[in-house]
């Protein structure tokens, strides 16, 4: 009988997941992870202002606790606190630092909840390892392809970009074939104790927190003002770090006499001059963008492309499949070029590519540029 360890997060997705492989035949093993400790890292600090009780994972603990005896399968628990911070959470505070915008999720996947989660569960004696994310995994010649989750609105490949071949190969994802209205389903007729339990969102480590709060305890804001594109001041901003490009909310600068009564957007940072740019109106000229440079690449498929590729890519998760040239500009640098206008590609966020239903590989945004102008992001 096959082992496999499946990633027990206190979720009804991966309660599904356990369940459908033990009635495959799988001798089943449960490994919950922790991988945020507030109060230690609030001792590193010396800041006793986070709260502890912010990141509920005792309860998901317990809940996921719930499932293995529900399911007869034992549960380990194993704390991955130093991987997270030197591989996720280092990496987020530091691009903040450089005003750009992070997706920690896609790296806690890549080093944690598979570097670091396989490593553990083949001293458990894993045949595969099994997690409760919407994405498929199929093989053709020896090849592992990464594909789209059957439902395409709880579709995870985007956040799997970063995985290797040797990753997939031993990688299961039960709940990939299925919608999420079937899963809740069959957990609520197998008695599964988290069939009701509302999906997290969100990142563990922030929370319910107020993010900017959360931010300065970790990084030195500097204030600043709020420009128009024409150099017209409207206000002040908090640190430019806490903006996003093409955000609306929280720049409380609406009700000024000398403009037109339209929303205002974050269209560009100016960080020589400490500046944060706005422009009005959703479909701003300034928010959209043709051509992006992509860095730290991960190609899964064992073949690079040679020359240019017609394809697909997403700039942020949820984000319409955007048609694209792609060429490589060298080993770990891609040029994309759209075959329309993208409103608001953000720097630091991940671009994925896709061919149909497979996911290709992606990395991060470095610059973006409408034709050959770069924009002030």
């Amino acid at each position: 009988m096959k082992k496999v360890v499946v990633g027990l997060s206190g979720g009804v997705d991966s309660a599904v997941s356990a369940y459908l492989l033990k009635k495959q035949g799988f001798e089943v093993i449960g490994l919950f992870m922790r991988n945020w400790d507030s109060a230690a890292n609030n001792d590193i600090l010396g800041n006793p202002s986070l709260d502890d009780d912010i990141c509920p994972q005792e309860q998901d603990y317990q809940d996921a606790l719930k499932v293995a005896n529900h399911l007869g399968i034992k549960l380990y628990r194993h704390d991955f606190i130093k991987e997270y911070w030197d591989y996720v959470f280092s990496y987020f505070i530091e691009e903040y630092k450089k005003n750009r915008t992070p997706n920690p999720d896609i790296l806690c996947n890549k080093y944690v909840k598979f570097a670091g989660f396989q490593e553990v569960a083949k001293s458990l004696g894993a045949d595969y390892f099994a997690y409760g994310h919407y994405a498929r995994v199929r093989e053709e010649n020896s090849e592992f392809f990464l594909l789209k989750g059957k439902d395409n609105n709880k579709d995870q490949s985007y956040f799997l970009s970063q995985l290797s071949q040797e990753q997939l190969s031993k990688s299961l994802f039960p709940v990939g074939e299925l919608e999420k209205k079937e899963v809740r389903k069959i957990a609520l007729e197998n008695d599964l104790p988290t069939a009701k339990k509302k999906d997290s969102t969100g990142i563990c480590f922030i929370g319910e927190r107020d993010f900017k709060n959360f931010l300065k305890n970790y990084i030195f804001s500097k204030p600043g003002e709020i420009h128009t594109l024409n150099g017209e001041v409207l206000g002040h901003h908090d640190g430019l770090m806490y903006y996003t490009i093409g955000q609306r909310k929280g720049l409380n600068i609406g009700g000024d006499n000398r403009f037109k009564n339209a929303p205002w957007f974050v269209v560009g940072k100016d960080i020589e001059n400490n500046r944060l740019l706005v422009g009005q109106g959703l479909n701003n000229p300034y928010l959209f963008s043709n051509r992006v440079i992509v860095e730290d690449i991960n190609w899964i498929s064992k073949e690079r492309f040679v020359g240019t590729l017609e394809c697909s890519a997403k700039f942020r998760y949820r984000q319409e499949d955007q048609v694209c040239l792609i060429r490589w500009i060298d080993k770990g640098l891609i040029e994309v070029v759209t075959n329309k206008p993208v409103r608001a590609v953000t720097p630091g966020q991940a671009c994925v590519f896709y061919n149909g239903e497979i996911c290709l590989g992606g990395g991060t945004i470095k610059e973006v540029y409408q034709n050959q102008k770069k924009l002030m992001y």
